[in-house]
């Protein structure tokens, strides 16, 4: 309603000036705002049970990010509990993505046993996308920039990858290193500021 206003005050050639300045700067912020991601976020994954994407540079901008493969069979299972305390005590600064994955012969074929598990039995709140593989040639694109920056694939299920919010520093945690342990909490303290 003000712009209309404004729009109507201003004579017929201010007006063109107006709205070719506000074009020309969107044009300028935009591009600007989609080179500040980081080439580890530049990645998207369908969510689990749902056809929506999940854009990494979009949702977790300016956030860390904890990266962890699950498996809803294995021994570790249990840690989801502790993925949803960390969560919730963090979530200001701090995201989790779940990324199901059966490398490991742990995981449903079944998606909607996948997302039973996840939400049902431990009521995770974090985001959790569609089972893909994490390890070899076969890796979805994250896990194989997760390797090659830490040098470390999943060696089991319940491997951590612990990023900084700009990208730059990637932590990796093998399985059984809990989420609410006091490496967790060095580690968090140290890229969460």
């Amino acid at each position: 309603m003000k712009r209309a206003l404004l729009l109507k005050k201003l004579n017929r050639k201010n007006r063109i000036l107006f709205i070719v300045s506000v074009f020309i700067g969107w044009s300028v912020f935009v591009p600007v705002a989609q080179a500040s991601c980081n080439d580890l976020f530049d990645f998207s994954a369908p969510k689990l049970r749902s056809s929506e994407p999940l854009d990494f540079c979009e949702q977790f901008a300016g956030k860390a990010l904890l990266v962890v493969n699950t498996a809803s069979q294995c021994g570790y299972t249990s840690q989801f509990a502790d993925l949803e305390k960390l969560y919730q005590n963090n979530k200001e600064s701090l995201a989790i993505v779940g990324f199901p994955s059966n490398d490991f012969n742990q995981e449903y074929d079944d998606a909607s046993k996948v997302a039973d598990v996840c939400y049902a039995n431990y009521g995770v709140t974090f985001s959790m996308v569609e089972p893909s593989s994490v390890k070899g040639d076969s890796a979805n694109a994250l896990f194989k920039k997760l390797a090659a920056k830490t040098g470390k694939e999943p060696s089991w299920n319940f491997n951590k990858y612990l990023i900084s919010a700009d990208g730059n520093k990637v932590i990796h945690f093998p399985s059984s290193v809990s989420p609410t342990g006091d490496q967790m909490a060095s580690a968090l303290g140290e890229l969460v500021r």
